[in-house]
């Protein structure tokens, strides 16, 4: 079997090892014959490093190392300078440290071609070695930028300096249009597709090709080219785990496919999938490499919504970036966590709106896992043990245990974290409840009322009514609550239209004060 390329970000490298490669070059050809300045923004280990690295080598005229792939014999292979930024491999922890990195990175170029750029401001440095390197080859130059935000994005819980990297970023980029003979082609990727609104106000020529359906694909796999290009690895898979193809693919499918951008291509993570293959086992790889605490901070202090229910967001909503009032549903997107269920045209304003969700279950149950810890004070491995307990404590109608497990859950809680908001209490149990792998339905609307939660599982349909008294303390007072709740599920009939095909189970909750409990009701037969 072909190597697994698990870290390897260089294209040539990939191919001297004889490695697996999944063939981008089709959407690499379009991009270089349609185009000159191009922007990309895709979630971090998503392959936009090795598509740089590809284009690198397009551009240089390695024609040997893409025999056998789609370009091989479609483009002249003229070799052209390339610069290329990767910002991945720079400091930039302060604006003086930006500064003096991308200062020494003209120098390193310069020396690299071997030819001298004057004394001047960061901007007028770059534009010179651009111009220099084009006079002496007499060849456009190529510009390809990886991870063109990271110096802003990296320092969204510090304002300032992120605003200070911002500025000595946009006028770095800026000249670029400027000097525009000078230049071939130029690519720039990125995390954030938000902030190029302000990054790239000096460089408005850019094509962003984020949402572009001709390139849903060009980063991550598709179900046909994983089973075309990793089918020896998923035959060892079925062997090592004694399971058939179909119900192999599935697994692999619900736990790491589902990323997209044009609402109707799914693509996996490539950094996934790849650890998936060698390892055998089903786990949150992509989502351990880090997960920006800012962002697990941001989701507390807002509406969890996203992350219950797929959302609805205008196309605009994706081009907003205000540091210091940053939108949480475009961020959800660009890192990776809620991804295009689907896109329609408004009949009134015909604007496109999109549809945003949770891509599968690797992101479902990491992303809820480190939310929880956030919320509850508990620690992120603790969330998944007692998620299980709870899980099996409500479909075997276990009150006594389910009640003493969400006791547990509550009292963990950090004293200052006791918000007396019932929209906290509310968001922690629907997490809880989202985590245990049941299907969440936060505010169902029938013809008699809204239903608090549904959470459906293997033919169980469990429906809950949850009260929260801030001022009302004792076991009265939750006793009193739990009755109200109860009472209004059936006066109401919430669970009428889950008869006949479900196992009914009632669940009330009460939240007075600190003080919590619970009461369960199994229902059978035909209800009336």
């Amino acid at each position: 079997m072909k190597k697994l390329p698990i870290g390897i970000q260089s294209f040539k490298e990939l191919r001297r090892l004889n490695c697996v490669y999944v063939d981008k070059t089709k959407h690499i050809h379009t991009l270089i014959e349609s185009g000159k300045y191009f922007f990309l923004s895709r979630p971090r280990r998503f392959g936009k490093s090795l598509l740089l690295s590809t284009i690198e080598e397009v551009f240089l005229g390695n024609r040997e190392i893409f025999e056998g792939l789609f370009i091989y014999d479609k483009i002249n292979w003229d070799s052209y300078p390339v610069i290329r930024l990767d910002f991945g491999r720079r400091g930039y922890s302060t604006a003086k440290e930006l500064l003096l990195s991308l200062n020494k990175f003209i120098d390193e170029v310069a020396s690299g071609m071997k030819i001298t750029i004057p004394e001047a401001t960061l901007p007028d440095r770059f534009a010179e070695l651009i111009i220099c390197i084009r006079e002496k080859y007499d060849r456009q130059v190529v510009v390809l930028i990886d991870e063109y935000d990271k110096p802003i994005v990296d320092h969204l819980d510090n304002l300032s300096v992120a605003n200070e990297n911002r500025d000595i970023l946009r006028s770095f980029y800026q000249v670029l249009k400027a000097i525009d003979e000078h230049l071939r082609f130029v690519f720039f990727t990125g995390v954030s597709r938000f902030s190029k609104v302000s990054v790239f106000s000096g460089l408005n020529n850019l094509n962003d090709i984020t949402l572009n359906v001709r390139y849903a694909a060009i980063c991550g796999y598709t179900q046909e080219e994983l089973e075309a290009n990793f089918s020896e690895y998923l035959a060892e898979f079925m062997r090592v785990k004694r399971t058939d193809r179909a119900s192999a693919l599935s697994r692999i499918r619900s736990y790491y496919n589902g990323y997209s951008w044009d609402g109707v291509t799914a693509v996996y993570n490539p950094f996934s999938t790849l650890l998936f293959f060698d390892n055998k086992v089903f786990k949150g790889y992509w989502f351990a490499t880090g997960t920006p605490t800012f962002l697990i901070k941001k989701m507390k202090d807002t509406d969890i919504t996203p992350v219950l229910e797929p959302v609805t967001i205008g196309d605009e909503g994706f081009d907003s970036f205000d540091p210091a009032n940053i939108n949480v549903l475009p961020l959800l997107f660009q890192t990776g966590y809620l991804t295009i269920k689907s896109i329609k045209e408004n009949m009134v304003s015909e604007r496109l709106e999109y549809t945003l969700g949770i891509p599968n279950q690797e992101v479902h149950h990491a992303f809820l896992s480190g939310l929880l810890a956030e919320y509850s004070g508990y620690s992120f491995g603790e969330t998944g043990a007692i998620a299980s307990k709870m899980q099996e404590q409500l479909i075997i109608g276990d009150e006594e245990g389910f009640s003493k497990s969400m006791k547990q859950m509550f009292a963990h809680i950090p004293y200052q974290l006791h918000i007396p908001r019932e929209a906290y209490y509310h968001s922690l149990f629907l997490l809880w409840l989202k985590l245990l792998g049941f299907e969440v339905q936060g505010e169902v609307s029938t013809d008699k009322g809204r239903i608090d939660a549904v959470w459906i599982w293997k033919g169980h349909a469990i429906v809950a009514e949850i009260k929260y008294n801030p001022d009302e303390k004792g076991g009265d007072a939750v006793n009193n609550l739990l009755d109200k709740a109860m009472s209004q599920i059936e006066e109401q009939k919430y669970f009428e239209r889950y008869t006949g095909q479900y196992q009914v189970t009632l669940l009330a909750v009460a939240l007075a004060g600190k003080e919590t409990g619970c009461r369960i009701k199994r229902m059978s037969g035909n209800l009336q």
